[in-house]
C-alpha cells in the first residue's frame, strides 16, 4: 500500500503554505518595484507587442491579437496609446490586457509602463453601392481611370 504526500486543501499546513506562498510574492513583488526603471524605444516596444500578439494568435486567443495588431499604437513616455473602434473591444481588451502588461514590464524592466486605450467610433470607411460611387471610389485609388473615361467617351 503506497502513501501518497499530498496535502488537504483544509488543513493547517495547506494554510500555512498559502500565507508562505503569498509573502513569497509579496517580497518578489516589492523587488522588481524597488529595481529601477529602465529606458525603452518604440522600437523594442513594438518588436515585443507584435511578437505577443503573433504569441496570442498561435495559443487562439485571435480576438486579443487582432485588437493589438488593429492600429499600431502610439508611445508617450512610458504609456502605450492605443486606439480601438468600439467600446466592447475596449473593455475586452481591457480585461485580457494584464499579461500583456506583465509581459512588456519584465522584458523592458520598466514597472511603469501602462496602456491607455481610446476609442474613435468614426467610421471612415464608406461602401460604394452605385455605379458612379464606384467609379469615385476607383478613381480615389487609380486616377487615370478619369483620363480613360474620356478618352473612351464611357458613360458611368
Amino acid at each position: 500500500m503506497e502513501t501518497k504526500n499530498t496535502i488537504s486543501k483544509y488543513s493547517i499546513t495547506s494554510i500555512n503554505k498559502v500565507k508562505e506562498l503569498e509573502a513569497n510574492q509579496i517580497a518578489h513583488q516589492k523587488e522588481i518595484a524597488a529595481a529601477p526603471d529602465e529606458a525603452f524605444t518604440f522600437e523594442q516596444m513594438f518588436d515585443l507587442w507584435q511578437k505577443f500578439a503573433e504569441k496570442l494568435s498561435n495559443s487562439g486567443q485571435k480576438i486579443m491579437a487582432t485588437y493589438m495588431l488593429m492600429n499600431e499604437p502610439e508611445l508617450d513616455g512610458s504609456t502605450i496609446k492605443l486606439e480601438l473602434p468600439n467600446e466592447g473591444s475596449k473593455v475586452d481588451f481591457e480585461m485580457n490586457q494584464y499579461d500583456l502588461l506583465v509581459h512588456l514590464r519584465n522584458r523592458l524592466k520598466n514597472q511603469a509602463i501602462k496602456i491607455d486605450i481610446h476609442v474613435n467610433e468614426i467610421t471612415q470607411l464608406k461602401h460604394a453601392f452605385t455605379p458612379a460611387e464606384k467609379f469615385d471610389k476607383l478613381k480615389n485609388i487609380n486616377p487615370s481611370l478619369e483620363l480613360m473615361k474620356k478618352m473612351f467617351d464611357l458613360d458611368v
